[in-house]
């Protein structure tokens, strides 16, 4: 029960602080048509860009979710292909997609992968040539 209550108030706190803040993708713009290989910018206000391990209420780091959709607020990152993870606060990347159409959801999470949930997550949809 205690575990339980300890999850929903950090939940509950991840939340209210993602409220005052948004991320966005500085580039590729959404729709965009890239080559196979291209450049992805990530943008934050309101909240501080720092590597995974520090936790604080006000900072965290970007990651990069393909074909995949915001992470609930308190929810661990995942660990695979699709979820690519700037632990080292990367505000910039470049990635390499096979031909097609993609979804791109930059996803903020706190030092230990936590995200904050749909407030601090953006989509965009790219068209890879």
């Amino acid at each position: 029960m205690m575990k339980h209550l300890s999850f929903l108030f950090a939940s509950l706190l991840l939340s209210s602080m993602a409220h005052a803040a948004s991320v966005s993708f500085v580039e590729p713009a959404n729709g965009a048509t890239v080559p196979t290989t291209f450049p992805v910018k990530f943008a934050v206000e309101g909240m501080e860009v720092k590597p995974a391990g520090e936790l604080s209420p006000t900072s965290g780091h970007h990651h990069l979710l393909i074909n995949a959709t915001a992470i609930p607020a308190g929810e661990p990152v995942p660990f695979d292909e699709t979820h690519i993870h700037f632990g080292k606060g990367q505000t910039e990347a470049t990635v390499t997609l096979k031909p097609g159409t993609y979804q791109l959801t930059l996803q903020f999470a706190n030092g230990a992968h936590q995200s904050y949930g749909a407030p601090l997550s953006k989509t965009i949809t790219v068209n890879v040539k």
